[in-house]
């Protein structure tokens, strides 16, 4: 898996895509997120986030709406929006 620390800065800076297993469904969900508030549109800012935590904060763009995900089930992330299948 990619590097938890590099995730958490470019969701701080642009659009990130974190496809991870849903706890309940076990279901890959392809969520486009931010951390940044001009991208997010909302006044709500993440003061800090840890590689060592559990879990990561994210703005989900398609929901908007704020949303954690456990790090333990991020499959693949990547920057910008979703791929096109």
């Amino acid at each position: 898996m990619k590097d938890i620390s590099q995730l958490i800065n470019e969701l701080a800076n642009s659009v990130v895509t974190i496809e991870f297993e849903k706890i309940d469904t076990k279901e890959i969900r392809i969520m486009p997120c931010t951390n940044n508030v001009q991208i997010a549109n909302t006044h709500v800012t993440i003061s800090s986030q840890s590689a060592t935590n559990d879990t990561i904060v994210a703005y989900a763009l398609d929901k908007k709406a704020w949303r954690d995900v456990r790090v333990s089930t991020i499959k693949d992330w990547y920057e910008g929006y979703p791929k096109e299948t």
